[in-house]
């Protein structure tokens, strides 16, 4: 099939219309004239982190935009299905403080941590622990609906080994999760193993659930892009280097790209350090790795059909 873009010979990145914001300097990428977007799919505020000062610094490096996936938060303890929404309060105080600090598109994605489910099983019993976090599910999907948040994540099951009814009661939260996403016509953001047949049990839960394929988003997915290998879930990849170069050599940039930064003082810089995604789009683009085409698609194109609803993507095919 005819290639539809074309790798440029980018020998460098222009940076240019510097703008001075507050002790950090913004830096837009300009290729060709034309501003290049950078979006990092993948991203956690924490009230005891760096938070708006992390994204003033993403902001700087280059980055336009980011989803903004709610944590377990420390100051919030989980006995009860309501408290969910007081921690996806905190999310919104987050993202608010955010865009008032900074010009980014912040898209927030708020639902119960699956992991969770272990801990309250623990604690008040398997039955009542996928009560609680159903209620949590529910409560995500209504803030969707008010327009609070665009997309229901991370959600999904422990991506480590678990006893059959922990992985089952999982399983059908998961399932409610996606079952309200179609009512909302919103995406998913999963959070799960990556074994070889992770995806297809995922687009499978998809059809019980009557949500479109695409609209489920496998967060931390190895490079996984061809249809044989999604099975019409949508990737979104750690920006690492070989991960990137592996999933274009495939020959189709249909996914996103994420760090996970997880804003926790302890542990700075992990999983990936803020400011990844706009370094490695920019050296991706100076040196051809990348075309701005693709670059388009994986950090525009993808997330806006994702999180401003604008209809399904087609894959561009060398």
């Amino acid at each position: 099939m005819k290639a539809l873009y074309k790798k440029r010979p980018f020998a460098s990145i222009a940076a240019v219309g510097y703008t001075i914001h507050l002790k950090y300097v913004c830096v837009s990428f300009l290729t060709m004239g034309e501003k290049v977007p950078v979006y990092d799919n993948h991203i956690h505020m924490s009230p005891s982190g760096r938070n708006v000062d992390a994204l003033r610094e993403y902001q700087a490096a280059g980055g336009t935009g980011l989803t903004l996936v709610t944590l377990p938060y420390k100051e919030v303890r989980i006995a009860e299905g309501k408290d969910f929404a007081r921690s996806y309060g905190i999310t919104y105080s987050l993202a608010e403080k955010a865009r008032e600090a900074t010009d980014l598109e912040i898209n927030i994605a708020v639902g119960p941590y699956p992991v969770l489910m272990l801990s309250l099983a623990e604690r008040y019993g398997l039955e009542k622990a996928e009560e609680i976090m159903s209620k949590g599910m529910e409560d995500a999907g209504k803030d969707v609906a008010e327009g609070k948040a665009v997309a229901i994540g991370e959600i999904g099951r422990p991506h480590f080994p678990v006893p059959a009814e922990i992985r089952e009661a999982s399983d059908r939260v998961l399932l409610l999760g996606m079952e309200i996403a179609k009512e909302n016509r919103c995406p998913v953001i999963i959070h799960c193993e990556s074994d070889g047949d992770t995806d297809r049990s995922l687009a499978e839960f998809a059809d019980k659930a009557g949500l479109d394929r695409g609209m489920v988003v496998k967060h931390s997915s190895p490079p996984w892009v061809t249809d044989a290998e999604t099975h019409g879930v949508m990737p979104s990849i750690p920006a690492s280097k070989s991960n990137v170069r592996e999933a274009i050599a495939k020959g189709t940039d249909r996914f996103m790209i994420e760090t996970d930064y997880i804003d926790d003082p302890e542990k700075p810089g992990a999983i990936m350090s803020v400011n990844t995604v706009p370094k490695k789009v920019s050296a991706w683009l100076a040196n051809g790795q990348v075309s701005a085409e693709s670059i388009h698609r994986i950090c525009g194109d993808i997330p806006d059909s994702l999180y401003k609803r604008r209809g399904g993507i087609r894959c561009h095919t060398r």
